[in-house]
């Protein structure tokens, strides 16, 4: 891969580094990743791809962009809002630097297409926010000998390493076994730091370079831990787990299965509808119609505390989802009852606890308090 006259001035602050160079920036020319995500994460990752000349970027996501992704995915803008995410980086990337090459894929990633769509890509960088396309990823870079560049964001936390099962852990190693369905947050429940993702995605993006240039120490076996908050890295050294079930001497997977079903939650990572069930959601207009009439009515909100600054209706119980199971004592099982937080995820969980411990005249809010932003109360923020 030769560079052009163009490159060699867009790139010369590499070429002016011994580990890069010349031959090392046509190594970037010549290579190509696949970001699985582009959102918080994913953002920065291929932005600095793109910028470093990484010769074929491709990349993976079915969301639109939407105002309250701006706060952190920033290869997004404002006039981008409405529009296919995959679309919006696409046109990002191409006015950073017209000189590579990107593919967009404006579909879930699922098992059906993770091969179509990955086999022709040296390396795989994970920018999602769900488990069941963690262990798609995990796995599908194992059966195909690919590196993983794993990275995770929480508040004020992220977590950043590389599985790569030919010299080290793969992420089932780490993880077996994914959590109960609800027990991690998402961002979208609990929040983000808008510039955790920035730091989290530049290290995804420095592992990513350093294995298609083949210098440095990756971080495979090594889990970085990094905390916003005392601006703190620490490391866990990782090792291979002989009993893994996908790169072990005796795995038992050896195809890609299903992983929503084996994580128990939908593999996307932006907010659901907020239902529990048909036969247990009531709309925020039919909750309207409830309110006015019945006056024994318990509104529940399992919202944190915090959250009620931004929003809250009149008369509503707050317990937050945590302190539920410890507190059901305070709660009328012989009353009728609609709980809600934000967008009906938390409250649905919530539903589930309610009903396991004999409550039955209780209903999910569907959509949260933003429903009822929307449809019955408009002086109310969305958030």
């Amino acid at each position: 891969m030769e560079l052009s006259h163009e490159e060699i001035l867009r790139y010369s602050r590499h070429l002016l580094i011994p580990e890069v160079g010349l031959e090392g920036q046509q190594k970037l020319k010549a290579s190509s990743a696949l970001v699985i995500g582009t959102g918080g994460l994913g953002s920065p990752v291929a932005l600095y791809l793109a910028a470093a000349g990484v010769g074929r970027i491709g990349l993976v996501d079915y969301d639109v962009v939407d105002s309250s992704n701006l706060q952190r995915q920033v290869i997004h803008g404002t006039s981008m809002v409405g529009k296919l995410k995959v679309e919006s980086a696409k046109q990002r990337l191409l006015d950073l630097n017209p000189l590579i090459q990107v593919e967009a894929f404006n579909e879930p990633f699922t098992s059906e297409n993770a091969i179509r769509i990955a086999k022709d890509y040296d390396i795989l960088i994970d920018g999602t926010d769900n488990f069941p396309t963690r262990y798609l990823t995990n796995d599908l870079c194992v059966f195909l000998g690919k590196p993983n560049v794993y990275g995770s964001i929480y508040r004020f936390d992220g977590q950043a390493s590389v599985f790569f099962a030919k010299e080290g852990p793969c992420y089932r190693c780490l993880f077996p076994e994914p959590p109960p369905p609800g027990l991690v947050p998402s961002c979208a429940e609990g929040g983000v730091l808008g510039v955790l993702p920035a730091t989290i995605g530049s290290v995804q993006a420095s592992e990513a370079l350093k294995l298609l240039l083949g210098i440095g120490s990756p971080l495979i076996g090594k889990l970085l831990l990094y905390n916003a908050l005392d601006m703190s890295f620490d490391f866990v050294t990782l090792k291979k787990n002989p009993k893994c079930r996908v790169c072990g001497p005796n795995a038992d997977v050896t195809e890609l299965i299903d992983y929503e079903e084996f994580c128990g939650v939908p593999g996307h990572d932006h907010e659901d509808d907020g239902s529990a069930g048909a036969d247990w959601d009531i709309s925020a207009s039919d909750l309207r119609a409830r309110v006015s009439s019945a006056s024994g009515l318990l509104l529940l909100d399992v919202r944190e505390p915090h959250e009620l600054a931004i929003s809250a209706l009149r008369g509503a119980t707050n317990i937050p989802l945590g302190q539920l199971a410890a507190r059901l004592s305070e709660l009328d099982s012989a009353r009728e009852m609609v709980v809600f937080c934000k967008a009906g995820t938390r409250s649905a969980r919530a539903l589930e606890l309610l009903v396991s411990a004999g409550f039955k005249k209780v209903k999910n809010l569907k959509g949260g308090i933003n429903a009822w932003a929307r449809e019955v109360d408009q002086s109310l923020p969305i958030y």
